[in-house]
């Protein structure tokens, strides 16, 4: 009784470790699965993943470039196209003012729409009491906007600046001064002072004026010859401001009815016109034709 009790007790025993161990097979599959699917699932995320940063990647590339398609550069246009003959900007009235002996204008170095320069010379010959000697020039220099060197009216700006400094710094000049001249262009300054010379005492009156892209420089001046009386330099002032309107209502009108003819924003050429756009040549030259000192110079 004793050993059935043990065997049935020791069957029981297997009977119960047996259970356990389907119960584990049972389970090992199950598990198997949901490794694989959590191991598959990752995947296709990371899939996703690397798929979604290509797709991004390339997204990126293709925005990057139609930004640069976009934000190709610009340049507002100028305001002024054309130029008047400078040999027309004055009135036959004007010059028998300012240079009564003149016949006829002598034009300078020029390129047309571009720069320009024209110049009276006036000797009244009085013989042994002397002679009243006057020089008028007047200089055209027109700026196209181009997107390395900026917009027409703000080239034109430095030139004007450039062109006062100039005025205000002629060598041998005694008693400059300078003042703004009203009613001309944008802006306009008055630069006069006193330089002798072996020929006599010159009253050199120079007016540089900025009407939007274009710059326009009047030089003036006067002198009394063979003893005769040396002019009056308020006279003088007077005489090359009225020149320099005149000039610059002639630019003006040259543009069609209030000059300015601003075309919308466009994409400027890199490579602007040459015959648009004054060269560095093309600006020294008529930074050259227009300079005070050589303008004194001429008299002599």
């Amino acid at each position: 009784m004793q050993r059935r009790a043990e065997r049935d007790q020791g069957a029981a025993q297997r009977a119960k470790r047996l259970h356990r161990v389907l119960v584990c097979a049972a389970a090992v599959p199950v598990m198997l699965i949901a490794a694989g699917c959590s191991s598959d699932s990752g995947s296709g995320s990371g899939g996703d993943s690397a798929g979604g940063g290509n797709g991004s990647a390339s997204s990126g590339t293709g925005a990057d470039s139609g930004a640069s398609a976009s934000a190709a550069p610009t340049v507002q246009a100028a305001a002024y196209n054309s130029l008047p003959d400078a040999c027309g900007t004055m009135s036959k009235k004007t010059l028998k003012s300012l240079t009564p002996e003149s016949s006829k204008g002598k034009k300078g170095t020029s390129e047309a729409g571009t720069r320009g320069s024209c110049s009276w010379s006036s000797l009244d010959n009085n013989g042994v009491k002397g002679s009243q000697f006057r020089w008028l020039n007047v200089s055209l220099l027109r700026f196209e906007s181009d997107t390395s060197r900026g917009t027409g009216e703000a080239q034109a700006g430095k030139y004007y600046e450039q062109q006062v400094q100039d005025a205000q710094s002629v060598a041998g000049a005694k008693n400059t001064k300078s003042q703004a001249v009203a009613g001309t262009g944008d802006a306009a300054t008055l630069v006069r002072y006193d330089l002798k010379k072996k020929e006599g005492a010159f009253k050199q009156q120079t007016v540089v004026a900025r009407v939007e892209n274009v710059v326009v420089t009047v030089d003036y001046n006067g002198a009394g010859l063979a003893g005769d009386k040396t002019p009056n330099a308020d006279d003088l002032s007077k005489l090359a401001e009225q020149a320099a309107k005149e000039a610059v209502a002639a630019v003006s009108a040259a543009n069609g009815d209030g000059g300015a003819n601003p075309a919308p924003s466009a994409p400027a050429s890199k490579a602007p016109s040459k015959s648009a756009s004054p060269s560095p040549t093309a600006s020294k030259s008529a930074s050259t034709s227009a300079s005070p000192s050589k303008s004194a110079a001429k008299t002599s």
